[in-house]
């Protein structure tokens, strides 16, 4: 008897849209789920506490949903939300506005760009660096470095013994 709260966490808790929720006392895949809710999609439900940046010790609560795969697995112990898909392509949509938006602001500085600077360095150091290489700067520093190395061999003429 005193064992009953042991058995509620080891269960898969899948909420509804419409507030019914779902408890599964075994692990099954998302792609089992979203065949039984045909509409649905499955998403983890993580909750982080944040602390605000005001001096005033305020907490925040932030609900971050993450879209499962068909192949992923329920977890025991874990809350899982249904979705629609209709809020899915929502939610993508407006994601994608933020970005656009983000890249059209001037003030907007890519993270990648701002890690490479801390990298190399102070731009007197870098301009320093390039004097004594000989090296001219480029606009597409950033982009060469996402591109992965290739070696660039020149071939050599075999002499036949």
């Amino acid at each position: 008897m005193g064992n009953c709260q042991a058995a509620e966490a080891a269960t898969v808790v899948v909420q509804h849209p419409g507030g019914k929720v779902e408890r599964l006392y075994w692990s099954t895949s998302a792609a089992e789920v979203m065949r039984n809710n045909p509409g649905h999609y499955v998403a983890l439900v993580t909750l982080r506490v944040v602390e605000s940046d005001g001096s005033g010790g305020k907490q925040v609560r932030l609900t971050r949903v993450k879209l499962l795969k068909p192949k992923d697995t329920l977890l025991l112990g874990q809350v899982y939300r249904l979705i629609t898909s209709e809020e899915v392509t929502k939610a993508l949509r407006e994601r994608k506005q933020e970005k656009l938006k983000k890249l059209d602001r001037p003030d907007y500085i890519p993270k990648s760009a701002t890690v490479n600077n801390k990298e190399r360095g102070t731009d007197s150091e870098n301009s320093d660096q390039e004097e004594s290489f000989g090296q001219r700067s480029s606009s597409s520093g950033t982009q060469r470095s996402r591109q992965n190395w290739r070696p660039s061999l020149q071939s050599i003429d075999e002499v036949g013994t």
